[in-house]
C-alpha cells in the first residue's frame, strides 16, 4: 500500500473517508477511492495530493 494513501480525503459511497473509525474498512474505502478518482480521469499526482 502507497503510504501516501491517508493524504487521500473526500467522500467514498456517501461516507467521508478522514471520519472512518475501523482500520480495515478505512483501508477498503482508500482503495474504492483511488480507483473512482482513476476512473474520472484524475493524476495520481492528484489523487494523493503530493
Amino acid at each position: 500500500m502507497n503510504p501516501l494513501r491517508i493524504l487521500s480525503k473526500g467522500v467514498v459511497c456517501g461516507v467521508r473517508v478522514e471520519d472512518i473509525e475501523e482500520p480495515i474498512m478505512k483501508e477498503i474505502r482508500y482503495l474504492d477511492k483511488l480507483i473512482d478518482e482513476l476512473a474520472k480521469g484524475k493524476a495520481m499526482d492528484k489523487i494523493l495530493r503530493k
